[in-house]
């Protein structure tokens, strides 16, 4: 299935060919290759950020995982309607965006779901 890897920080270089490579190799010995996944790289700032909404630990972590649920999903359709997060004028566009469409499916599904980018800037 999908491997998507992005690079959102530019503190260590990232050869995602390689990366590639070698996440498919660990797919096939885990045997998990019929599973999409997402690889995001961030740095110290927006990993603290991300740990302190969604494990209430404010330090940054070296890994954090979520399973494919309407959050992220959410989250990146937005991405791939064009909507970003890297200054604060297209955050906002984007909260605002990834909000509406979470409180119309909590409306519909009583769901209590926030963006994933909360509190970002």
């Amino acid at each position: 299935m999908s491997l998507v890897i992005r690079n959102l920080q530019r503190v260590i270089p990232v050869r995602r060919g390689p990366l590639r490579r070698k996440m498919e190799i660990v797919r096939n010995i885990l045997g998990v290759q019929k599973f999409d996944l997402g690889i995001i790289c961030v740095d110290n700032k927006n990993i603290q950020h991300i740990n302190r909404i969604y494990r209430k630990k404010n330090t940054p972590t070296d890994v954090l995982s979520f399973p494919f649920h309407e959050v992220t999903a959410t989250h990146g359709l937005c991405h791939l309607l064009g909507f970003t997060h890297r200054s604060e004028a297209e955050w906002q566009k984007m909260y605002c965006q990834e909000k509406q469409v979470l409180e119309e499916l909590g409306r519909r599904t009583g769901a209590r779901l926030q963006p994933l980018s909360r509190g970002l800037f």
